[in-house]
């Protein structure tokens, strides 16, 4: 039995309160929430007024997450946008199932953290993974492993050049980088695309962008 499995009932207990969450925009225009979701100035207010959603992946976008963690033998694991844990109880069951390793990741609203925390100790994977507290342009700046294996990006989505750029030069060759709601970051997907960029990048499924380091 994967620990992935182990941790089904909490993970359907999770993907319960987000379905039945309130949609996190209802009543907002679409243009003004496209706006709002690709703004590199006012992600702290948005995601202050979202404090209270879980804002999770998909439950095939945390199959993914497993399946490619597993599939690389990761190891190191970063994350930017913990929520409520969802996908970072995937990243975690991957570790622990290719026999440990380290989980960076990063939540801006402090009660997040502490329910995610919450969820990590239920699962028992807590020992695995280290939540940083506070904008993600700070927390990932400094102290990351030698060489990271995949990354996450499931964050303020205008971010996601920034972020890169603060791991790139740490990522692998063969690295992985998922990034959920990709097409609100068009810079992001302008540079993973590039020839000249050093990735190898590819849309899957509806809204995620699969990136591999070269």
């Amino acid at each position: 039995m994967t620990t992935l499995t182990k941790l089904t009932p909490l993970l359907d207990r999770l993907f319960a309160l987000s379905d039945a969450a309130r949609p996190v925009f209802s009543g907002v225009p679409a243009a003004e929430r496209d706006r709002l979701m690709r703004s590199k100035t006012e992600y702290l207010e948005l995601y202050g007024h979202m404090r209270d959603f879980p804002l999770a992946v998909s439950r095939e976008t945390g199959a993914l997450l497993y399946m490619l963690a597993r599939g690389c033998g990761a190891r190191t694991i970063v994350e930017f946008g913990t929520s409520f844990g969802i996908s970072t109880l995937h990243l975690a069951a991957a570790l622990r199932d290719n026999g440990g390793g380290h989980l960076i990741t990063t939540e801006f609203e402090p009660s997040k953290a502490e329910r995610a925390q919450e969820h990590l100790m239920a699962g028992g994977v807590s020992d695995l993974v280290e939540i940083r507290l506070g904008d993600a342009l700070q927390t990932l700046a400094v102290d990351l492993p030698e060489t990271i294996d995949l990354v996450l990006l499931d964050g303020a989505k205008a971010l996601y050049p920034e972020i890169l750029a603060l791991l790139e030069s740490r990522l692998r060759p063969g690295a992985l980088i998922v990034a959920d709601n990709a097409d609100y970051a068009p810079e992001y997907l302008a540079r993973v695309r590039s020839p000249d960029a050093g990735y190898l990048s590819v849309p899957f499924g509806e809204d995620v962008e699969l990136s591999m380091r070269l």
